[in-house]
Protein backbone atom coordinates (compact mmCIF):
# COMPACT_ATOMS: atom_id res chain seq x y z
CA UNK A 1 0.00 0.00 0.00
CA UNK A 2 3.06 2.36 0.71
CA UNK A 3 4.57 1.06 -2.63
CA UNK A 4 1.28 2.35 -4.63
CA UNK A 5 0.87 5.97 -2.57
CA UNK A 6 4.66 6.45 -3.94
CA UNK A 7 4.19 5.42 -7.20
CA UNK A 8 1.66 7.86 -7.26
CA UNK A 9 3.71 10.87 -5.95
CA UNK A 10 5.96 9.66 -8.84
CA UNK A 11 3.15 10.66 -11.36
CA UNK A 12 1.81 13.69 -10.09
CA UNK A 13 5.30 15.29 -9.99
CA UNK A 14 6.18 13.77 -13.46
CA UNK A 15 2.96 15.30 -14.81
CA UNK A 16 3.71 19.28 -12.91
CA UNK A 17 7.39 18.81 -14.35
CA UNK A 18 6.06 18.20 -17.92
CA UNK A 19 3.63 21.15 -17.26
CA UNK A 20 6.55 23.93 -15.80
CA UNK A 21 7.77 23.21 -19.67
CA UNK A 22 4.72 24.42 -21.23
CA UNK A 23 3.87 28.15 -21.50
CA UNK A 24 1.26 29.36 -18.62
CA UNK A 25 -1.48 30.59 -20.91
CA UNK A 26 -5.16 31.14 -20.75
CA UNK A 27 -6.79 28.03 -23.13
CA UNK A 28 -3.16 27.22 -24.00
CA UNK A 29 -3.17 23.48 -25.00
CA UNK A 30 -0.19 21.62 -26.74
CA UNK A 31 0.66 18.15 -28.15
CA UNK A 32 3.36 15.65 -27.01
CA UNK A 33 4.12 12.48 -28.71
CA UNK A 34 4.17 10.09 -25.73
CA UNK A 35 4.59 6.04 -27.45
CA UNK A 36 4.38 7.20 -31.05
CA UNK A 37 0.04 8.41 -30.11
CA UNK A 38 -0.41 12.38 -29.67
CA UNK A 39 -2.33 12.78 -26.30
CA UNK A 40 -3.64 15.60 -24.80
CA UNK A 41 -1.98 17.57 -21.87
CA UNK A 42 -4.33 19.64 -19.54
CA UNK A 43 -3.07 22.48 -17.18
CA UNK A 44 -4.39 20.52 -14.52
CA UNK A 45 -2.03 18.24 -12.20
CA UNK A 46 -3.99 15.61 -12.43
CA UNK A 47 -5.31 13.89 -15.54
CA UNK A 48 -8.17 11.78 -16.26
CA UNK A 49 -9.26 7.96 -15.36
CA UNK A 50 -8.30 6.76 -18.96
CA UNK A 51 -5.60 8.29 -18.75
CA UNK A 52 -4.57 7.28 -15.74
CA UNK A 53 -4.44 3.32 -16.62
CA UNK A 54 -2.84 4.15 -19.18
CA UNK A 55 0.05 5.31 -17.67
CA UNK A 56 -0.15 2.69 -15.00
CA UNK A 57 0.02 0.41 -17.61
CA UNK A 58 2.95 1.80 -19.23
CA UNK A 59 4.89 3.75 -16.50
CA UNK A 60 8.55 3.56 -18.68
CA UNK A 61 6.64 5.22 -21.85
CA UNK A 62 5.31 8.05 -19.65
CA UNK A 63 8.71 9.49 -18.39
CA UNK A 64 9.70 10.16 -22.08
CA UNK A 65 9.94 13.83 -22.59
CA UNK A 66 8.09 16.25 -25.53
CA UNK A 67 10.13 16.06 -28.84
CA UNK A 68 9.03 19.46 -29.99
CA UNK A 69 8.48 22.94 -28.39
CA UNK A 70 6.01 25.45 -29.57
CA UNK A 71 6.29 28.59 -28.16
CA UNK A 72 4.52 31.56 -27.52
CA UNK A 73 3.99 34.54 -30.14
CA UNK A 74 3.04 37.38 -27.91
CA UNK A 75 4.46 40.10 -30.07
CA UNK A 76 2.07 39.96 -32.85
CA UNK A 77 0.27 42.97 -34.85
CA UNK A 78 -2.73 43.62 -32.07
CA UNK A 79 -0.03 43.34 -28.70
CA UNK A 80 2.25 45.38 -30.55
CA UNK A 81 -0.98 48.08 -31.50
CA UNK A 82 -2.14 48.09 -28.10
CA UNK A 83 1.22 48.75 -26.60
CA UNK A 84 1.64 51.59 -29.37
CA UNK A 85 -1.49 53.17 -27.90
CA UNK A 86 -0.99 52.70 -24.64
CA UNK A 87 2.66 54.95 -25.74
CA UNK A 88 0.68 57.47 -27.22
CA UNK A 89 -2.27 58.08 -24.63
CA UNK A 90 0.98 58.46 -22.12
CA UNK A 91 0.36 55.46 -19.84
CA UNK A 92 2.79 53.61 -18.05
CA UNK A 93 3.74 50.56 -20.01
CA UNK A 94 5.61 49.05 -17.02
CA UNK A 95 2.23 48.90 -14.93
CA UNK A 96 0.10 47.14 -17.53
CA UNK A 97 -0.75 44.06 -16.95
CA UNK A 98 -2.57 41.65 -19.79
CA UNK A 99 -3.60 38.04 -19.56
CA UNK A 100 -0.97 37.00 -22.19
CA UNK A 101 2.27 38.81 -20.21
CA UNK A 102 1.88 38.21 -16.34
CA UNK A 103 5.11 37.22 -16.02
CA UNK A 104 6.47 40.83 -17.10
CA UNK A 105 10.02 41.49 -15.68
CA UNK A 106 12.52 44.92 -16.34
CA UNK A 107 14.52 42.35 -18.51
CA UNK A 108 11.94 41.38 -20.53
CA UNK A 109 10.82 44.66 -21.19
CA UNK A 110 14.40 46.28 -22.08
CA UNK A 111 14.46 43.15 -24.32
CA UNK A 112 11.03 44.03 -25.88
CA UNK A 113 12.37 47.62 -26.33
CA UNK A 114 15.90 46.54 -27.70
CA UNK A 115 14.12 44.49 -30.33
CA UNK A 116 11.59 46.82 -31.62
CA UNK A 117 13.84 49.43 -31.94
CA UNK A 118 15.99 47.14 -34.21
CA UNK A 119 13.15 45.46 -35.89
CA UNK A 120 10.58 48.16 -36.35
CA UNK A 121 10.74 51.07 -38.10
CA UNK A 122 10.51 54.90 -36.11
CA UNK A 123 6.69 54.94 -34.67
CA UNK A 124 4.47 58.01 -35.41
CA UNK A 125 0.95 58.23 -34.84
CA UNK A 126 0.09 57.81 -38.69
CA UNK A 127 1.16 54.39 -37.74
CA UNK A 128 -1.21 52.42 -36.16
CA UNK A 129 -3.70 50.36 -37.93
CA UNK A 130 -6.75 52.38 -36.30
CA UNK A 131 -5.99 55.84 -36.42
CA UNK A 132 -8.91 57.61 -34.59
CA UNK A 133 -9.68 61.24 -35.39
CA UNK A 134 -11.92 63.43 -33.86
CA UNK A 135 -12.97 64.76 -37.85
CA UNK A 136 -14.49 61.84 -39.83
CA UNK A 137 -13.39 63.12 -42.83
CA UNK A 138 -9.46 63.58 -42.73
CA UNK A 139 -7.95 60.60 -44.33
CA UNK A 140 -4.53 59.50 -43.50
CA UNK A 141 -2.17 59.77 -46.59
CA UNK A 142 -0.77 56.09 -47.67
CA UNK A 143 2.48 57.73 -48.48
CA UNK A 144 3.46 58.45 -44.70
CA UNK A 145 3.90 54.81 -44.08
CA UNK A 146 5.72 52.88 -46.31
CA UNK A 147 3.61 48.95 -47.51
CA UNK A 148 0.48 50.12 -45.38
CA UNK A 149 -3.06 51.66 -46.31
CA UNK A 150 -5.66 53.16 -44.49
CA UNK A 151 -8.88 51.43 -43.93
CA UNK A 152 -10.82 53.96 -45.39
CA UNK A 153 -9.33 54.48 -48.75
CA UNK A 154 -8.33 51.23 -50.30
CA UNK A 155 -5.33 51.06 -53.06
CA UNK A 156 -6.77 52.23 -55.89
CA UNK A 157 -9.09 54.49 -54.57
CA UNK A 158 -9.30 58.29 -55.74
CA UNK A 159 -7.84 59.26 -51.66
CA UNK A 160 -4.70 56.90 -52.62
CA UNK A 161 -4.11 59.09 -55.85
CA UNK A 162 -0.42 60.05 -55.62
CA UNK A 163 0.31 64.05 -55.40
CA UNK A 164 1.75 64.11 -58.46
CA UNK A 165 -1.07 62.49 -60.09
CA UNK A 166 -3.04 65.26 -58.12
CA UNK A 167 -0.96 68.06 -59.39
CA UNK A 168 -1.81 67.63 -62.83
CA UNK A 169 -5.39 68.33 -62.44
CA UNK A 170 -6.67 71.30 -64.74
CA UNK A 171 -6.63 74.22 -62.05
CA UNK A 172 -10.43 75.64 -61.59
CA UNK A 173 -11.05 78.86 -63.40
CA UNK A 174 -11.24 82.10 -61.26
CA UNK A 175 -14.67 83.79 -61.90
CA UNK A 176 -15.46 87.01 -60.12
CA UNK A 177 -18.49 87.84 -59.04
CA UNK A 178 -18.07 91.58 -59.02
CA UNK A 179 -17.42 94.13 -62.19
CA UNK A 180 -13.91 94.79 -62.90
CA UNK A 181 -14.91 98.51 -63.68
CA UNK A 182 -18.38 100.35 -64.11
CA UNK A 183 -19.20 103.51 -65.90
CA UNK A 184 -22.00 105.94 -65.40
CA UNK A 185 -24.10 105.98 -69.07
CA UNK A 186 -26.65 109.13 -68.46
CA UNK A 187 -30.12 109.24 -70.65
CA UNK A 188 -29.83 106.24 -72.36
CA UNK A 189 -32.94 105.33 -73.67
CA UNK A 190 -34.74 101.97 -71.88
CA UNK A 191 -35.73 100.43 -75.20
CA UNK A 192 -35.73 96.65 -75.59
CA UNK A 193 -36.00 96.74 -79.31
CA UNK A 194 -32.23 98.80 -79.58
CA UNK A 195 -29.05 98.30 -80.36
CA UNK A 196 -27.05 101.28 -78.57
CA UNK A 197 -23.38 99.23 -77.47
CA UNK A 198 -20.43 97.64 -79.32
CA UNK A 199 -16.73 97.37 -78.91
CA UNK A 200 -14.33 98.12 -81.84
CA UNK A 201 -11.17 96.31 -82.83
CA UNK A 202 -9.12 99.14 -81.72
CA UNK A 203 -10.54 98.59 -78.41
CA UNK A 204 -12.85 101.60 -78.77
CA UNK A 205 -16.32 101.28 -77.16
CA UNK A 206 -19.32 102.94 -78.43
CA UNK A 207 -22.34 103.80 -76.37
CA UNK A 208 -25.36 105.61 -77.96
CA UNK A 209 -26.59 107.95 -74.98
CA UNK A 210 -30.13 109.77 -76.01
CA UNK A 211 -29.14 111.76 -79.26
CA UNK A 212 -25.24 111.37 -79.29
CA UNK A 213 -22.79 108.91 -79.87
CA UNK A 214 -19.96 108.32 -77.39
CA UNK A 215 -16.93 106.99 -78.01
CA UNK A 216 -14.51 106.02 -74.61
CA UNK A 217 -10.80 104.28 -75.35
CA UNK A 218 -10.65 101.28 -72.93
CA UNK A 219 -7.00 101.18 -73.73
CA UNK A 220 -6.44 105.04 -72.43
CA UNK A 221 -9.47 105.57 -70.13
CA UNK A 222 -10.18 108.54 -72.53
CA UNK A 223 -13.87 109.86 -73.37
CA UNK A 224 -15.39 112.15 -76.29
CA UNK A 225 -18.26 112.74 -78.26
CA UNK A 226 -18.51 111.62 -81.80
CA UNK A 227 -21.62 113.25 -82.70
CA UNK A 228 -25.33 114.52 -81.69
CA UNK A 229 -28.33 114.38 -84.53
CA UNK A 230 -30.38 117.19 -84.85
CA UNK A 231 -34.11 117.50 -84.06
CA UNK A 232 -36.41 116.83 -81.39
CA UNK A 233 -37.07 113.06 -80.37
CA UNK A 234 -33.89 111.95 -83.37
CA UNK A 235 -32.43 109.49 -81.27
CA UNK A 236 -30.11 107.20 -82.11
CA UNK A 237 -31.51 103.50 -82.01
CA UNK A 238 -28.65 101.41 -83.26
CA UNK A 239 -24.91 101.70 -84.08
CA UNK A 240 -22.18 98.50 -85.37
CA UNK A 241 -18.69 98.86 -86.02
CA UNK A 242 -17.03 98.13 -89.45
CA UNK A 243 -13.66 97.50 -90.96
CA UNK A 244 -10.92 99.70 -89.77
CA UNK A 245 -12.15 103.19 -88.09
CA UNK A 246 -15.70 103.03 -89.55
CA UNK A 247 -18.66 103.57 -87.12
CA UNK A 248 -22.30 102.84 -88.60
CA UNK A 249 -25.21 104.87 -87.03
CA UNK A 250 -28.93 104.34 -87.58
CA UNK A 251 -31.41 106.91 -86.09
CA UNK A 252 -34.72 107.25 -85.03
CA UNK A 253 -35.61 109.89 -88.66
CA UNK A 254 -34.66 106.44 -90.69
CA UNK A 255 -30.90 107.48 -91.46
CA UNK A 256 -28.00 104.95 -91.39
CA UNK A 257 -24.68 107.44 -91.08
CA UNK A 258 -21.42 106.33 -91.40
CA UNK A 259 -18.62 107.82 -89.39
CA UNK A 260 -14.84 108.02 -89.22
CA UNK A 261 -14.29 108.12 -85.76
CA UNK A 262 -10.04 108.61 -86.39
CA UNK A 263 -11.24 111.95 -88.08
CA UNK A 264 -14.16 112.24 -86.31
CA UNK A 265 -16.47 113.13 -89.82
CA UNK A 266 -19.30 111.90 -91.37
CA UNK A 267 -18.45 109.34 -94.67
CA UNK A 268 -21.93 109.25 -96.06
CA UNK A 269 -25.22 109.24 -95.12
CA UNK A 270 -27.44 106.45 -96.25
CA UNK A 271 -31.88 106.53 -96.77
CA UNK A 272 -33.60 103.66 -97.76
CA UNK A 273 -35.92 102.62 -95.08
CA UNK A 274 -39.40 104.29 -93.76
CA UNK A 275 -38.86 104.46 -90.08
CA UNK A 276 -36.45 103.49 -87.17
CA UNK A 277 -33.65 101.76 -87.69
CA UNK A 278 -33.33 99.57 -84.45
CA UNK A 279 -30.76 96.72 -85.97
CA UNK A 280 -27.71 96.54 -87.84
CA UNK A 281 -24.70 93.60 -89.08
CA UNK A 282 -21.72 93.75 -91.31
CA UNK A 283 -21.53 91.04 -93.49
CA UNK A 284 -18.25 92.10 -95.16
CA UNK A 285 -16.16 95.55 -95.33
CA UNK A 286 -18.16 96.83 -97.59
CA UNK A 287 -21.66 94.87 -96.90
CA UNK A 288 -23.92 96.36 -94.18
CA UNK A 289 -27.39 94.60 -93.64
CA UNK A 290 -30.16 96.76 -91.83
CA UNK A 291 -33.12 96.34 -89.83
CA UNK A 292 -36.30 98.93 -89.32
CA UNK A 293 -39.64 99.25 -87.73
CA UNK A 294 -41.15 98.89 -91.73
CA UNK A 295 -40.51 94.95 -91.22
CA UNK A 296 -38.15 95.34 -93.85
CA UNK A 297 -34.20 94.18 -93.97
CA UNK A 298 -31.73 96.14 -96.43
CA UNK A 299 -28.67 95.21 -97.94
CA UNK A 300 -26.25 97.97 -98.15
CA UNK A 301 -22.81 98.55 -100.44
CA UNK A 302 -21.59 101.25 -98.63
CA UNK A 303 -18.97 101.90 -101.43
CA UNK A 304 -21.66 102.12 -104.59
CA UNK A 305 -23.60 105.29 -105.42
CA UNK A 306 -26.65 103.36 -105.71
CA UNK A 307 -26.27 101.57 -101.91
CA UNK A 308 -29.28 99.73 -101.70
CA UNK A 309 -29.06 96.25 -103.68
CA UNK A 310 -31.51 93.60 -102.37
CA UNK A 311 -34.35 94.31 -99.72
CA UNK A 312 -35.47 90.95 -97.39
CA UNK A 313 -38.51 90.64 -96.70
CA UNK A 314 -39.50 87.97 -93.94
CA UNK A 315 -41.00 89.83 -91.34
CA UNK A 316 -44.58 91.59 -90.00
CA UNK A 317 -43.22 93.83 -87.49
CA UNK A 318 -40.24 95.22 -86.40
CA UNK A 319 -36.60 93.63 -86.40
CA UNK A 320 -35.02 94.09 -83.87
CA UNK A 321 -31.73 91.62 -84.21
CA UNK A 322 -29.64 91.16 -87.14
CA UNK A 323 -25.97 88.69 -86.74
CA UNK A 324 -24.48 87.44 -89.57
CA UNK A 325 -22.40 84.62 -88.71
CA UNK A 326 -18.11 84.57 -88.96
CA UNK A 327 -18.45 82.98 -91.97
CA UNK A 328 -20.60 85.48 -93.56
CA UNK A 329 -22.43 82.78 -95.42
CA UNK A 330 -25.36 82.99 -92.77
CA UNK A 331 -27.84 85.76 -91.67
CA UNK A 332 -29.86 85.48 -88.19
CA UNK A 333 -32.69 87.86 -88.20
CA UNK A 334 -35.56 87.98 -85.40
CA UNK A 335 -38.28 90.24 -84.85
CA UNK A 336 -41.75 91.42 -82.76
CA UNK A 337 -43.46 88.87 -84.30
CA UNK A 338 -41.76 86.16 -82.58
CA UNK A 339 -39.46 85.08 -85.93
CA UNK A 340 -36.28 83.66 -86.45
CA UNK A 341 -35.34 83.48 -90.20
CA UNK A 342 -32.50 82.43 -91.57
CA UNK A 343 -31.17 83.60 -94.23
CA UNK A 344 -28.01 83.13 -97.43
CA UNK A 345 -26.43 85.79 -99.57
CA UNK A 346 -27.64 86.79 -102.45
CA UNK A 347 -30.64 84.88 -101.98
CA UNK A 348 -34.15 87.45 -100.98
CA UNK A 349 -36.67 84.61 -99.50
CA UNK A 350 -35.54 83.38 -96.13
CA UNK A 351 -34.06 79.72 -96.29
CA UNK A 352 -35.52 78.92 -92.66
CA UNK A 353 -38.22 80.36 -90.71
CA UNK A 354 -38.90 79.52 -86.96
CA UNK A 355 -41.79 80.15 -85.17
CA UNK A 356 -40.52 78.31 -81.38
CA UNK A 357 -40.14 81.67 -79.32
CA UNK A 358 -43.74 83.03 -77.93
CA UNK A 359 -41.98 87.07 -77.86
CA UNK A 360 -39.61 88.87 -79.59
CA UNK A 361 -36.34 87.41 -80.70
CA UNK A 362 -33.71 90.06 -80.06
CA UNK A 363 -31.06 87.66 -78.55
CA UNK A 364 -28.85 86.32 -81.81
CA UNK A 365 -25.44 84.39 -81.41
CA UNK A 366 -23.58 82.50 -83.60
CA UNK A 367 -21.04 79.86 -82.09
CA UNK A 368 -17.18 80.87 -82.66
CA UNK A 369 -16.07 77.34 -82.83
CA UNK A 370 -18.63 75.09 -84.15
CA UNK A 371 -20.08 75.76 -87.41
CA UNK A 372 -24.11 75.95 -87.88
CA UNK A 373 -24.73 76.58 -84.63
CA UNK A 374 -27.02 79.32 -83.72
CA UNK A 375 -28.00 80.57 -80.25
CA UNK A 376 -31.38 82.80 -79.63
CA UNK A 377 -32.92 84.29 -76.86
CA UNK A 378 -37.01 85.65 -76.64
CA UNK A 379 -38.23 88.09 -74.53
CA UNK A 380 -40.60 88.33 -71.55
CA UNK A 381 -43.57 86.31 -72.81
CA UNK A 382 -40.65 83.32 -73.69
CA UNK A 383 -38.04 83.89 -71.80
CA UNK A 384 -35.95 81.03 -73.01
CA UNK A 385 -32.55 80.37 -75.03
CA UNK A 386 -32.65 77.92 -78.00
CA UNK A 387 -29.47 76.47 -79.38
CA UNK A 388 -30.56 75.65 -83.09
CA UNK A 389 -28.73 73.54 -85.67
CA UNK A 390 -29.49 75.85 -88.96
CA UNK A 391 -28.38 73.32 -91.19
CA UNK A 392 -31.70 71.77 -90.95
CA UNK A 393 -33.44 74.19 -88.36
CA UNK A 394 -33.09 71.82 -85.61
CA UNK A 395 -33.54 72.97 -82.06
CA UNK A 396 -30.88 71.05 -80.25
CA UNK A 397 -31.85 72.29 -76.92
CA UNK A 398 -34.16 74.67 -75.20
CA UNK A 399 -33.45 76.23 -71.57
CA UNK A 400 -36.20 78.22 -69.41
CA UNK A 401 -34.18 81.32 -67.79
CA UNK A 402 -36.77 82.44 -65.72
CA UNK A 403 -36.16 86.34 -67.15
CA UNK A 404 -36.61 88.05 -70.27
CA UNK A 405 -33.48 87.51 -72.50
CA UNK A 406 -31.63 90.81 -73.87
CA UNK A 407 -28.79 89.94 -75.44
CA UNK A 408 -26.27 86.84 -76.19
CA UNK A 409 -22.20 86.66 -76.60
CA UNK A 410 -20.14 83.86 -76.43
CA UNK A 411 -16.93 83.17 -75.44
CA UNK A 412 -13.48 82.59 -77.99
CA UNK A 413 -11.53 80.74 -76.04
CA UNK A 414 -13.76 78.31 -73.67
CA UNK A 415 -16.75 76.46 -74.71
CA UNK A 416 -19.32 78.98 -72.65
CA UNK A 417 -21.38 81.83 -73.89
CA UNK A 418 -22.76 84.95 -71.24
CA UNK A 419 -26.18 85.98 -71.54
CA UNK A 420 -27.66 89.26 -70.10
CA UNK A 421 -31.69 89.65 -68.89
CA UNK A 422 -34.20 91.71 -67.81
CA UNK A 423 -37.63 91.26 -65.92
CA UNK A 424 -37.63 90.05 -63.31
CA UNK A 425 -33.96 89.02 -62.22
CA UNK A 426 -32.20 91.61 -64.31
CA UNK A 427 -28.78 89.45 -63.89
CA UNK A 428 -25.67 87.86 -66.64
CA UNK A 429 -25.64 84.32 -66.83
CA UNK A 430 -22.73 82.81 -68.07
CA UNK A 431 -23.59 78.83 -69.51
CA UNK A 432 -21.02 76.25 -70.89
CA UNK A 433 -21.82 74.25 -73.62
CA UNK A 434 -21.44 70.49 -73.05
CA UNK A 435 -21.90 69.48 -76.78
CA UNK A 436 -25.04 68.48 -78.78
CA UNK A 437 -26.79 71.89 -77.53
CA UNK A 438 -27.00 70.60 -74.09
CA UNK A 439 -25.69 73.58 -71.78
CA UNK A 440 -24.58 73.50 -67.72
CA UNK A 441 -25.42 76.57 -66.04
CA UNK A 442 -22.10 77.77 -64.07
CA UNK A 443 -22.89 81.25 -62.07
CA UNK A 444 -25.08 83.97 -61.99
CA UNK A 445 -23.63 88.04 -62.08
CA UNK A 446 -25.51 90.44 -60.06
CA UNK A 447 -25.01 94.39 -59.66
CA UNK A 448 -27.40 95.99 -62.28
CA UNK A 449 -30.82 97.38 -60.83
CA UNK A 450 -32.68 97.57 -64.19
CA UNK A 451 -32.69 95.31 -66.78
CA UNK A 452 -29.65 94.32 -69.09
CA UNK A 453 -30.74 95.35 -72.24
CA UNK A 454 -27.18 95.77 -74.02
CA UNK A 455 -24.13 93.33 -73.94
CA UNK A 456 -20.82 93.66 -76.33
CA UNK A 457 -17.47 91.33 -76.18
CA UNK A 458 -13.90 93.01 -75.91
CA UNK A 459 -11.71 92.60 -78.95
CA UNK A 460 -9.02 90.64 -76.35
CA UNK A 461 -12.27 88.37 -76.18
CA UNK A 462 -11.69 87.81 -71.91
CA UNK A 463 -14.02 90.43 -70.63
CA UNK A 464 -17.93 91.66 -71.61
CA UNK A 465 -19.27 95.29 -71.50
CA UNK A 466 -23.06 95.35 -70.46
CA UNK A 467 -25.15 98.41 -70.63
CA UNK A 468 -28.62 98.48 -68.21
CA UNK A 469 -31.59 101.05 -67.87
CA UNK A 470 -29.66 101.89 -64.41
CA UNK A 471 -27.82 104.05 -66.63
CA UNK A 472 -24.37 102.36 -65.76
CA UNK A 473 -22.25 99.97 -67.82
CA UNK A 474 -20.41 97.70 -66.14
CA UNK A 475 -17.17 95.58 -67.42
CA UNK A 476 -17.01 91.72 -66.24
CA UNK A 477 -13.97 90.05 -66.90
CA UNK A 478 -15.14 86.32 -66.70
CA UNK A 479 -14.25 84.56 -70.26
CA UNK A 480 -10.55 83.03 -70.10
CA UNK A 481 -7.49 83.82 -71.75
CA UNK A 482 -5.40 82.22 -73.69
CA UNK A 483 -2.13 83.64 -72.87
CA UNK A 484 -2.46 84.12 -69.06
CA UNK A 485 -3.61 81.53 -66.62
CA UNK A 486 -6.35 81.19 -63.66
CA UNK A 487 -4.03 81.92 -60.94
CA UNK A 488 -2.47 85.18 -63.01
CA UNK A 489 -6.03 86.47 -63.58
CA UNK A 490 -7.09 85.92 -59.91
CA UNK A 491 -3.81 87.82 -59.21
CA UNK A 492 -4.57 90.56 -61.65
CA UNK A 493 -8.18 90.56 -60.03
CA UNK A 494 -7.26 90.77 -56.44
CA UNK A 495 -4.68 93.86 -58.00
CA UNK A 496 -7.37 95.94 -59.17
CA UNK A 497 -9.25 98.17 -58.46
CA UNK A 498 -12.88 96.24 -58.45
CA UNK A 499 -15.54 99.56 -58.71
CA UNK A 500 -13.43 102.26 -59.74
CA UNK A 501 -16.63 104.80 -61.29
CA UNK A 502 -16.44 106.87 -63.81
CA UNK A 503 -18.58 109.02 -66.22
CA UNK A 504 -18.64 108.37 -69.58
CA UNK A 505 -19.41 111.89 -70.65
Amino acid sequence: EFQGSQQLWIRVRRAEMVNEMIPESPGNLSFTKVSGNPQRISNSPFRGESSRKKSQGSPAKSQQLPDRFIPRRTEDPKDLSSFQQDKILGANSSNIVSCNDVETSPAKHDYRTALKNIILPPFSPKDKILNLTMQSTEISSPSSSPGRFSLCSPPGSPSSVSPARLGKKRAVRHIPKSPDKILDAPDIVDDYYLNLLDWSPSNILAVALGQSVFLWNATTGTTHKLVETVGVGNIITSLTWGTGNILAIGTHSAEIQLWDVAASSPTRTMRGHMSRVASMSWGSPSLLTTGSRDSMILQHDVRAEQHKIATLEGHRQEVCGLKWSPQFNQLSSGGNDNLLNIWEPRQNRARLTIERHCAAVKALAWCPFQHNILASGGGTADRKICLWNTSNGTCLNEVDTKSQVCAIEWSVHDKEFVSSHGFTHNQLILWKYMGCGRVQKVTELTGHQARVLHMVKSPDGTTVASAAADETLRFWRIFGSPTRSASKLKDEQACRSLLGTNCIR
